[in-house]
């Protein structure tokens, strides 16, 4: 039997809704599908196809087509899987912004906590390698504001505790705090009218339905498949080197100590 070849509309099987509202290229649903002018337009959800057919001629094409969003990709894969390489290679080339999501995320409460946070940072443990109050005055590189400094306790917000969090324990971060962070890279500028890599995200399943229920489509996904053995050998010389700087800087703290000690008996 010949099928009737059906007409779709300028936005093909794409919601002209999401894309003329949200600058995103959503997937429409044949159950949601409307017809305006002997075209077939289909729709994420009823309400925007509700939307459509009461303004239709806000969501077609007139004298120009319709402008197409730039590539957004998301970059998965596990720690050391190398997407931040990949990453920069693909940004460069595509010449879209990068954007490394655990990295932004320490951008934002650097200022308050002067550190980066998290189990890769939390190693170099400086406080074991903090002079003792009774030995402060024999240390010549110790200044009374430098103590004072260390004394103070920085004060976070509630969203800086939780990217605090997240970063240190792994915890979820909550959608009130996604929504000031990830909804600008689609509807804002630069990022909304260049395109991006984001590299890290989404990492867990709620994430992802967070992106999916704010109707923030990325075009391309893609997840790096590695094997351990290749991680092994990728991050492991590094980390050897910095526990035998490590070791390095213990060594001349007890020197120190042992000295400024030796000072004090004098």
């Amino acid at each position: 039997i010949k099928q009737k070849k059906r007409h779709m509309g300028d936005t093909k099987h794409f919601c002209p809704v999401s894309l003329k509202e949200n600058f995103v290229l959503y997937p429409g649903l044949e159950e949601n599908a409307a017809k305006y002018k002997e075209k077939i337009y289909y729709f994420s959800t009823s309400e925007y196809r509700d939307k459509f057919l009461n303004n239709p001629e806000e969501y077609v094409a007139h004298n120009e087509p319709l402008q197409a969003p730039p590539l957004r990709v998301c970059l998965l894969g596990i720690h050391g899987a190398g997407k931040t390489t990949c990453a920069r290679q693909i940004a460069d080339k595509l010449g879209i912004f990068h954007i490394q999501f655990e990295e932004y995320l320490q951008e934002l409460i650097l200022p308050k906590t002067k550190r980066k946070v998290g189990p890769s940072f939390d190693e170099d443990h400086e406080d074991d390698n903090k002079i003792p109050e009774e030995l402060e005055d024999f240390s010549e590189t110790m200044t009374k504001t430098e103590t004072e400094k260390t004394k103070q306790e920085v004060e976070l917000t509630d969203e800086e505790e939780a990217i605090k969090a997240n970063l240190v324990d792994n915890t979820e971060l909550p959608p009130e705090v996604l929504d000031k962070i990830v909804p600008d890279w689609w509807k804002s500028e630069p990022f909304r009218s260049t395109g991006f890599i984001l590299d890290g995200f989404p990492r867990t399943s709620d994430e992802a339905r967070y992106l999916s229920e704010q109707g923030l489509c990325p075009d391309v996904v893609v997840y790096i498949r590695v094997e351990e053995e290749d991680i092994l050998n990728r991050l492991f010389p590094p980390r050897l080197k910095k526990w035998k700087e490590r070791r390095r800087k213990k060594k001349e703290y007890r020197k120190k100590l042992k000295e400024l000690k030796a000072k004090k008996r004098v």
